[in-house]
């Protein structure tokens, strides 16, 4: 009976292409080694495969000119970034210098508050020899101040004569009282102001005002 069984497995080993011992392709691991076998025959596969792979044209060439082209991406990107920055600093600048320009253009200036409204007087002298005559001795005193003496030479601010045409601005009715040469009195004070641009305050005696002249405000009383 033993001696069956080993002609069996002996006939099947021939079939699968080797005896005993033998290193064909279909040798499996079992007793006495065999797996070693198969283990080096697929080395030896994998390195015939290995040797057959053959390295594309170029190759080497383009991994070494890989790290450039990955970081160029990021430094146009930063380029881009500092052209954008530098376009949104002088688009500021630009709007800043047109707002400046705007506001100080020339032939544009703000328009000045107008001035108030003035109504003509003109000076009176009562004498009459006078009236042709612009000398000293003949010329009538502008005060300061219309609460205080009109003789009063620190209350003096200008000097008119007869014909002389004011600006009156406005008109005080509380003054000190002036009493003229013909015996005339009054204490209207008239805020005027002379062709020269001499300010001050003209007696009521010194006109003969016919036009209504507004009433001064408690700002406009005072020079």
């Amino acid at each position: 009976m033993g001696t069956g069984r080993k002609h069996d497995n002996t006939d099947a080993a021939a079939a699968h292409g080797g005896g005993p011992g033998g290193a064909g392709p279909g040798r499996t691991a079992g007793p006495g080694g065999g797996g070693e076998d198969a283990v080096a025959l697929l080395r030896e596969r994998l390195r015939r495969a290995d040797e057959a792979i053959e390295t594309p044209p170029g190759l080497w060439a383009r991994v070494r000119e890989a790290p450039p082209e990955r970081h160029a991406v990021p430094l146009v990107a930063r380029r881009r970034r500092a052209y954008a920055t530098a376009f949104v600093v002088a688009a500021a600048v630009a709007a800043v210098a047109l707002g400046v320009w705007w506001a100080v253009r020339p032939g544009d200036a703000p328009p000045r508050p107008a001035a108030p409204p003035t109504v003509p007087v003109a000076v009176y002298n009562t004498e009459s020899v006078c009236r042709d005559s612009h000398t000293l001795e003949c010329a009538l005193r502008l005060a300061k101040d219309p609460y205080r003496r009109y003789a009063d030479r620190s209350n003096a601010a200008g000097r008119v004569w007869h014909g002389d045409v004011l600006a009156a601005r406005c008109v005080v009715t509380d003054g000190v009282m002036v009493r003229d040469e013909q015996g005339v009195t009054s204490t209207r004070w008239y805020r005027v102001s002379t062709a020269r641009g001499v300010e001050g305050w003209l007696p009521g005696v010194r006109t003969r005002n016919t036009r209504e002249v507004p009433v001064c405000t408690t700002r406009e009383s005072k020079l």
